[in-house]
């Protein structure tokens, strides 16, 4: 039996539509939250190597190559990022003193699984001036990393800070802060709401989540896979007829919004430290929430019941939300609000790319190609989270993240053609009917 003509072209577009957008591999991840006193300025880095840009920075430790880090290469390496910093303390020049450092082996590098930990501090020479400025610029590896800069509210009750900027990139972060007899004047003022506002990155932490579940392909595959059969009406152990318009979007509605609830809760309870789960579970349980819904997908084994999955797995998805944050090293009151920007930002992405794909669900799925659609989006599925399941639990590589890393710079562009594609296929079945009536 021929295919038909609406289900190729349908499933001609589907391998590059669905996973769209994945996780940023390519970047390195440096954050700094400073900490301000009298007499200095001590900083606590957080450096992130993706995957794309490990084997750089593993070459760039391992000097020798013999594949480990020794301690003096180790040494060698946190040096060498102190020495790609500009620091200045009122116009100037401070130099940075290593505290201490932690790099873990090259494998846990290599998996982007890793975090370098690097503490240092500046001393601050006195100023009879009670208005002060530090200028922290960082350079290392500028080429592939991406950087945060952050200040926590001083313990020093002579210290208050005024004000902060930072360059686009944030690698050059600049605070402004007031000591001695001016910082004693009461507190409670527009500054310092201001300052303190200023502090939480409420933008930054806003653009961060529309950031991760935008690059998230094993967040975004799981609740678009589970989309799939939502304009469908289940018949016994298949899915027949199309539903309604009204029916199809208040399925969709219970769906995202229980898979919001739920995510919503345990992102705030672990950025909160309330509960603490290894990364290593969840992320092997996310990837299993992938296939459970292509395995629905292809075969209704919960009708009806899509808004209650949704919520179960969006507790586990909230957990890996919450790493992000947790990375960020926010003191604890700050995550309040920084869990609250993170999450608007997690929603508005999440709102963004379930109404780009959900016309061209809904056309589709009154067409004779939306089998085909459906089948093959649930078979990658079923490919990408076994290929998922088996790199976080037996720790090895599979080529489903450079596939994805490929595809996901073209988001938009496959947007379109699926929604051109599913006013083909209607086009399609429509010729196909007056054909087979004349």
């Amino acid at each position: 039996m021929k295919p038909k003509p609406a289900a190729l072209v349908a499933s001609v577009f589907l391998i590059s539509c669905i996973p769209a957008w994945a996780h940023r591999i390519d970047e390195y991840l440096q954050a700094t939250i400073l900490s301000l006193k009298s007499n200095c300025a001590h900083a606590s880095m957080r450096l992130i190597p993706g995957v794309m840009v490990a084997p750089s920075v593993i070459a760039t430790i391992d000097t020798n190559h013999d594949g480990s880090f020794s301690e003096p290469e180790k040494r060698a390496y946190a040096e060498r990022v102190l020495r790609d910093l500009s620091i200045t303390i009122d116009g100037k020049t401070a130099k940075p003193q290593l505290d201490a450092w932690a790099i873990p082996d090259a494998s846990q590098l290599g998996d982007g699984l890793g975090e370098i930990h690097l503490e240092y501090h500046v001393d601050l020479p006195p100023s009879a001036a009670s208005k002060r400025s530090l200028i922290v610029s960082n350079c290392h590896l500028n080429n592939t990393s991406v950087y945060l800069m952050n200040v926590e509210v001083p313990q020093d009750r002579d210290l208050r800070i005024v004000d902060q900027k930072r360059n686009a990139r944030q690698s050059t972060y600049e605070v402004d802060y007031v000591q001695a007899a001016v910082a004693a004047t009461p507190t409670g003022t527009r500054a310092d709401i201001r300052a303190w506002w200023n502090g939480l990155q409420f933008s930054n932490l806003f653009r961060l989540g529309m950031r991760h579940i935008a690059e998230g392909t094993d967040h975004l595959l799981f609740l678009l896979v589970l989309l799939l059969p939502a304009p469908l009406l289940a018949v016994g152990p298949r899915w027949a007829a199309p539903a309604s318009t009204r029916q199809s979007l208040l399925h969709i509605f219970g769906i995202v919004t229980a898979f919001t609830i739920g995510h919503s809760f345990t992102l705030t309870l672990a950025a909160m430290n309330f509960v603490h789960v290894p990364a290593q579970p969840v992320e092997v349980l996310i990837a299993i929430s992938i296939l459970v819904s292509a395995v629905h997908a292809l075969r209704p084994i919960f009708p009806g019941r899509e808004a209650w999955i949704a919520a179960f797995f969006g507790l586990i998805h909230g957990l890996a939300f919450a790493s992000t944050l947790d990375r960020l090293g926010l003191a604890r009151w700050d995550r309040v609000a920084g869990i609250l920007s993170f999450n608007l930002g997690i929603e508005t992405m999440q709102l963004m790319v379930v109404a780009l794909v959900l016309p061209s669900l809904l056309l589709m799925s009154r067409t004779q190609a939306y089998s085909a659609f459906r089948t093959t989006g649930a078979a990658f599925a079923c490919v990408a989270s076994a290929m998922w399941i088996a790199e976080r639990l037996l720790n090895i590589q599979t080529p489903i993240d450079a596939v994805v890393n490929v595809v996901a710079q073209r988001g938009i562009v496959c947007a379109i053609l699926l929604f051109a594609a599913s006013l083909l296929c209607q086009l399609l079945d429509k010729r196909l009917e007056v054909f087979k009536s004349s």
